[in-house]
């Protein structure tokens, strides 16, 4: 059974092959294999919608089994920012740099449980004839005053989960996977796939 993950980033498709792999029965295909699709524009108001939207999208248009997911960093002492916006944070094309730059600078005068921070992933699969299974995981944790770390992408140079005194670009992937909001996400949304596939 062919499921195709709806996105382009070597860094989400690597950590969803990871977290996927005990799945023997499914053929992980990527927006990668499909050249000339093109996503729609993220026009949601929240993760779940934006998530949903990308899978329908594509699981109408390439006939497939869609797993999509719409994540992202919340602040909730910046009023939940950069939450949807997160890829896009600093400018339309940020980069991811650009992106940390700009939090860090919005955070400046915050000071200890208000650099309190969570990521957020929700994930939808849907079915080529339009059967909708959603899931939502979250990671807490804090942003720190400067970047460490060279693994990851996105804003993981700057976040410590709760409990842990390394960023998410300091420890090893395979820990990463183990305890990320895509991983608890994941976790809830296995069973649906075990039984739907």
């Amino acid at each position: 059974m062919e499921v195709v993950i709806a996105s382009h980033n070597l860094h989400k498709i690597r950590e969803f092959r990871d977290m996927l792999k005990a799945l023997k029965h499914i053929d992980l295909l990527s927006l990668l294999n499909f050249p000339q699709y093109v996503l729609p524009p993220e026009e949601g108001k929240t993760f779940q919608e934006n998530a949903i939207c990308k899978a329908k999208h594509a699981a109408e248009s390439l006939k497939k089994w869609v797993l999509a997911d719409d994540s992202g960093l919340v602040v909730p002492a910046l009023g939940g920012v950069p939450g949807i916006y997160s890829r896009r944070y600093a400018c339309d094309d940020a980069t991811d740099s650009e992106n940390r730059h700009k939090l860090l600078a919005a955070m400046n005068s915050l000071k200890e449980l208000e650099r309190s921070a969570y990521f957020e992933c929700s994930l939808a699969l849907v079915t080529p004839d339009g059967k909708v299974k959603t899931a939502t995981g979250k990671c807490e944790g804090m942003i720190l005053t400067e970047e460490r770390g060279r693994n990851g992408f996105g804003y993981d140079s700057i976040f410590v989960k709760n409990d842990y005194d390394k960023t998410f670009a300091e420890i090893d992937e395979g820990t990463k996977n183990r305890v990320s909001h895509r991983r608890k996400a994941i976790e809830k949304l296995m069973v649906t796939l075990e039984t739907m596939l």
